[in-house]
C-alpha cells in the first residue's frame, strides 16, 4: 500500500454515487474510515462499516493511484466536492492501521435467489420499532441484530439472513424509495435485491450498493 495516493472520477454521475455511499456511512460514523481498492482497470470498490457488523461497498468507475488504500471519509468527500473536483485529488496519508476487518473474497460467491427489495425495508421498519421499544443507549439489544429474520433457498442450498444485514442495508439506503426518507410503500413491488452466498461470507446486492457479513462457525448452511 502506498502512503498517499490520488483518485480520479472523471465522470459526475459517478463522483455523485461515490459522494451518496460516503455520506451514508459518515452520517452512521462521523469518523469512518473508507477502504479503496482498486477493481481491475476500471473499477475502485469503496468500502466501509456500518456498525451492524457488516460491510457496505460501492463500486464506481475510477483510477486509483495505488491497490488499496484507507483513508477518512470526510476526506474524500472533500475531494469530490473541492474545487477542480473533475481531476485527480490527493487521498492524503493512508489510515491502514484503522481498518480492523477482513474483506470478503471478489469471488466464489454463489446466486441463491433474489427477493423483493420492499420486504426487506418492511423487515427493517419494524426492527427499528421493536428497538425503539426493547432498545437502551447503546442501540438495539443483540438479541433482535442477531435474530434470523429472513430464510432463503434456492437448489439444495440454503442461507439465513439477520436482522442487522437487513439494517445495514437499510441505513446505506441502497435502496430506491422515491423519496427523502426510506419508506417501504414507496419502493417498487418489482424491485430486488439479490441474495449471494460464499462458504463464509453473505452478501446482499441492492440497486445502489452491497452488503456483506461474515458467516460465522456453525453458520455454513451448504449441503453436499
Amino acid at each position: 500500500m502506498s502512503g498517499q495516493s490520488t483518485l480520479y472520477i472523471p465522470d459526475p454521475a459517478e463522483r455523485e454515487n461515490l459522494a451518496t455511499f460516503l455520506s451514508h456511512a459518515v452520517r452512521l460514523d462521523p469518523a469512518a474510515v473508507i477502504r479503496l481498492r482498486r477493481r481491475g482497470d476500471r473499477y475502485v470498490s469503496a468500502w466501509a462499516a456500518t456498525g451492524f457488523e457488516a460491510l457496505a461497498v460501492r463500486t464506481v468507475v475510477a483510477e486509483l493511484g495505488t491497490d488499496d488504500i484507507t483513508v477518512g471519509g470526510d476526506t474524500i468527500l472533500s475531494g469530490l466536492h473541492g474545487p477542480g473536483s473533475g481531476e485527480p485529488f490527493h487521498l492524503g496519508y493512508a489510515m491502514d492501521s484503522a481498518w480492523r476487518t477482513a474483506l470478503p473474497p471478489e469471488s466464489g460467491f454463489v446466486h441463491i435467489d433474489d427477493v423483493p427489495a420492499r420486504m426487506l425495508v418492511e423487515l427493517a421498519e419494524r426492527g427499528a420499532e421493536l428497538a425503539q421499544e426493547h432498545g437502551s443507549s447503546h442501540g438495539p439489544p443483540a438479541s433482535l441484530l442477531d435474530q434470523t429474520v429472513l430464510t432463503v433457498s434456492g437448489g439444495s442450498e440454503q442461507v439465513e439472513v439477520p436482522m442487522r444485514v437487513v439494517f445495514a442495508l437499510a441505513a446505506m439506503d441502497f435502496i430506491p424509495h422515491g423519496g427523502e426518507k426510506t419508506d417501504s410503500r414507496r419502493i417498487p413491488a418489482d424491485e430486488i435485491v439479490r441474495v449471494r452466498a460464499a462458504q463464509t461470507w453473505l452478501r446482499l446486492d441492492a440497486r445502489y450498493g452491497s452488503v456483506a457479513r461474515r458467516r460465522g462457525p456453525g453458520l455454513s448452511l451448504f449441503t453436499s
